[in-house]
C-alpha cells in the first residue's frame, strides 16, 4: 500500500503520504518515503480521528509544531471502513477543495485495490473451500429452483382450478397441471361413484389412456392402488412393477403393463365427508417420487379436490335448473283459429341456465281469450330459473284473477305480489291477450315491460319488412318504484304473423342490436306464409342468432289463420321438433 502513500504524497506535493489500516484492534501503517519521522505519532493520532468522524479531515497545522494533514477514509461497498489515506507536511499549509478530491479519487483507488487483494489472498488460502461451496451453492440453487417450480404449479394450480365449471373441465386441468411440471406420462382422476365404485372419470388431454380402463370399475376393497389408497386415506407409491405384483391383483398388474408404466402414485381426494376418490399420476420411467414430491402432490391432490366438489355441486345445479326451466317450457296447447309455435335453445355453455320462458293457456270467460307470455328474467343461474317459475305462476294467477281486464293490470299485480312476497323479479317481459272475432280476425292486446319488440307481419303486403310494436313500459326490478303500465292493442287479420322472441336471438357481441332486430323482420317477412311456423323459427334462429350464443332463446310465433283452412282441415297435429307447435 506504499505505492498509494507515495502517489498522494506526489500528487498534493506533500513531504510525507501514509495508507493507515486498522487490523485485528491495532493500526497497521505504511509510509512514503519509508522511516521514521517525528510527527508519525501525530499523524497516526489524526487518521485515527479520521477513522472516527467517518469523513475527511483537514488541518492547516501552525508554527508551534503542529502539523498540515489531510486524510480521507476508504470504506467497502458496504460502507464498512477500511482505512484511511493520507498526507502530511511539517510546515504549515492550506488545503483546498482540489487537493481534497484528488486525495479522495486516490482513496477511492486504494479502497478497490485493497478489496481485491483481500479477495485475492482469501481465494488462495480456501481454494478448496471456495470449490465446495461452489458445489454446495449449485446444489441449493437447483434445490431453490425445484422449489420455485413447485411453488408456482401450486399458485397456478390454485388459480386454474379454482375457476373450473364442470367435471371434465377440472379433468382436463389437472391433466396440464401435473403433465407440465412432474413429466408423468399418466394423469388420471378415478372418482367414488354413487354405487361405491371406483371409475376413472376422463383422461386429461394427452395423458394417454385410462387407469381402471375404459368402462371399468372397482370397489374400493380390491386390490388395485387407487382402492387403496381410498382405503386407507394415504398416498399409495408403486415404485416398480415387482411390488405392484407383490401386493395388488393381475388385472392391476396388466393395466400397468398396459400403460407401459415403470411407477404409479395415487393420492386420495379428501371431502368433507370420507375421500371423493383418488388422483392417479404414472410414469413411464423409474421415478423417485421424495418427501417434497409427496408434499406438493397431496397439496395438488387437495386443490383438485375443492375443484371436484365445486364441480359437482355446480353440475348438480345446473342439471336442475335445467330441468326446472325445461318443465316449464312445455308443449303449446291446440288453438282454435291460431297456428302457433316455440323455440327454446340453450346457450352454449351449459351451466349458463337462463331465465328465459315462453307460455300460451286460455283465460276464463265465454270469450275465448288466450294469454301468450315470453319473458326473460336477469341472470344465469338457477336462481334465475327459479325465479323464472315463481313468475311464470304468479303471472297466470294475476290474468286468472283479473279476467276481462287488459294484460296490464296482469303485469302490475305481479309487481304487486312480487313486492308482497319478496320475490327478486328483474327482467323483461311481453304479455298479451288474444281475442278471436267472428270474422276470423283475432284482437291483440300487449304490454310490454322493456322487452324487445315484437314484430309483426302483415298479410297481403310483400316485401315490406316486419313491423316493430315499439311501445313499451319500463323493465321489471325490484328497486324500481310501482308504476301504471299500459296495453295497446291491434286488429290481426287472417295470415298475419307476429313474433316474440327474447334478447339472445338479437344481442351479439359487438352487433348493433336494431341491425339483428332488422334482419329478423326481414327473415319473417320472406317466410312463405305456407310454411310451418316451426320451421320458420329454426330458420330464424340458425341465421339470426350467434353461433355460440352466450344467452338463451327463446321463440314463439303466433299466425292468425284463414277460417276456410280450418273448415278444410281442422287443426295440425303438433310436430316432435326443437320447439314445440300447435295448429288450430
Amino acid at each position: 500500500m506504499n505505492r498509494f502513500a507515495r502517489l498522494a504524497a506526489r500528487l498534493l506535493t506533500a513531504p510525507r503520504g501514509l495508507v493507515w489500516v486498522e487490523s485485528g484492534g491495532s493500526a497497521v501503517v505504511q509510509r512514503w518515503p519509508a522511516g521514521p519521522a517525528a510527527s508519525d505519532a501525530r499523524a497516526d493520532a489524526l487518521c485515527r480521528r479520521v477513522a472516527d468522524l467517518g469523513g475527511p479531515l483537514a488541518l492547516p497545522g501552525d508554527a508551534a509544531g503542529g502539523i498540515a494533514f489531510a486524510g480521507i477514509p476508504m470504506a467497502g461497498p458496504d460502507g464498512a471502513l477500511l482505512g484511511v489515506l493520507a498526507v502530511t507536511d511539517d510546515a504549515p499549509r492550506v488545503w483546498d477543495e482540489g487537493d481534497l478530491r484528488d486525495l479522495a479519487d486516490l482513496a477511492a483507488a486504494c479502497s478497490a485495490q485493497m478489496r481485491l487483494r483481500h479477495r485475492s489472498e482469501a481465494a488462495q488460502r480456501s481454494q478448496v473451500e471456495a470449490e465446495e461451496a461452489a458445489a454446495l451453492a449449485e446444489a441449493e440453487a437447483d434445490r431453490m429452483e425445484s422449489l420455485l417450480a413447485r411453488a408456482q404449479l401450486l399458485l397456478r394450480a390454485s388459480e386454474d382450478l379454482g375457476d373450473t365449471r364442470g367435471i371434465l373441465e377440472v379433468c382436463a386441468r389437472v391433466g396440464e397441471l401435473a403433465g407440465g411440471d412432474l413429466k408423468p406420462s399418466h394423469v388420471g382422476l378415478v372418482m367414488v361413484g354413487d354405487d361405491g365404485l371406483l371409475r376413472q372419470v376422463v383422461a386429461g388431454p394427452g395423458n394417454g389412456e385410462p387407469w381402471t380402463g375404459q368402462g371399468e370399475a372397482h370397489g374400493t376393497g380390491a386390490a388395485w392402488p387407487d382402492a387403496r389408497a381410498v382405503r386407507e386415506g394415504r398416498t399409495v407409491v408403486i415404485r416398480d412393477r415387482r411390488a405392484l405384483q407383490s401386493h395388488y391383483a393381475p388385472e392391476a398388474v396388466a393395466r400397468f403393463d398396459a400403460l407401459g408404466l415403470q411407477t404409479l402414485v395415487c393420492v386420495p381426494l379428501p371431502a368433507a365427508e370420507g375421500l371423493l376418490g383418488v388422483l392417479a399420476l404414472g410414469w413411464d420411467t423409474p421415478h423417485v417420487v421424495d418427501a417434497a414430491e409427496r408434499a406438493l402432490l397431496v397439496v395438488l391432490a387437495d386443490y383438485t379436490a375443492r375443484a371436484v366438489a365445486r364441480a359437482v355441486y355446480l353440475d348438480e345445479r345446473v342439471s336442475v335448473a335445467r330441468r326446472l326451466q325445461e318443465a316449464m317450457l312445455t308443449g303449446l296447447p291446440q288453438v282454435h283459429g291460431l297456428e302457433t309455435a316455440a323455440l327454446y335453445r340453450p346457450a352454449a355453455h351449459e351451466d349458463m341456465v337462463g331465465g328465459d320462458w315462453y307460455d300460451l293457456y286460455p283465460l276464463p270467460g265465454p270469450d275465448g281469450t288466450w294469454a301468450v307470455t315470453v319473458g326473460d328474467i336477469t341472470g344465469h343461474d338457477i336462481r334465475a330459473a327459479t325465479v323464472m317459475g315463481q313468475v311464470r305462476s304468479m303471472l297466470r294467477q294475476a290474468d286468472h284473477d283479473h279476467h276481462g281486464r287488459p294484460p296490464h293490470h296482469a303485469v302490475e299485480a305481479l309487481v304487486a305480489a312480487s313486492r308482497t312476497l319478496g320475490v327478486p323479479t328483474g327482467g323483461t317481459l311481453v304479455h298479451a291477450h288474444f281475442t278471436p272475432r267472428p270474422d276470423g280476425s283475432w284482437q291483440f292486446a300487449w304490454t310490454n315491460a322493456g322487452h324487445p319488440p315484437p314484430l309483426l307481419v302483415h298479410p297481403g303486403s310483400p316485401g315490406e319488412p316486419a313491423q316493430r310494436l315499439q311501445a313499451h313500459d319500463p323493465l321489471l326490478h325490484p328497486a324500481l318504484p310501482a308504476m301504471a303500465r299500459s296495453t295497446h292493442s291491434r286488429l290481426l287479420a287472417p295470415g298475419s304473423t307476429l313474433l316474440l322472441y327474447t334478447d339472445g336471438l338479437v344481442e351479439h357481441r359487438g352487433g348493433d342490436l336494431d341491425d339483428a332486430i332488422d334482419r329478423a323482420a326481414r327473415h319473417l317477412t320472406a317466410a312463405d306464409p305456407r310454411t310451418p311456423l316451426d320451421e320458420v323459427l329454426q330458420h330464424l334462429a340458425d341465421t339470426i342468432a350467434p353461433a355460440h350464443p352466450e344467452d338463451d332463446t327463446v321463440l314463439l310465433a303466433v299466425r292468425i289463420a284463414s277460417p276456410r283452412r280450418y273448415a278444410a282441415t281442422g287443426p295440425d297435429p303438433a310436430p316432435k321438433t326443437a320447439g314445440h307447435r300447435s295448429g288450430a
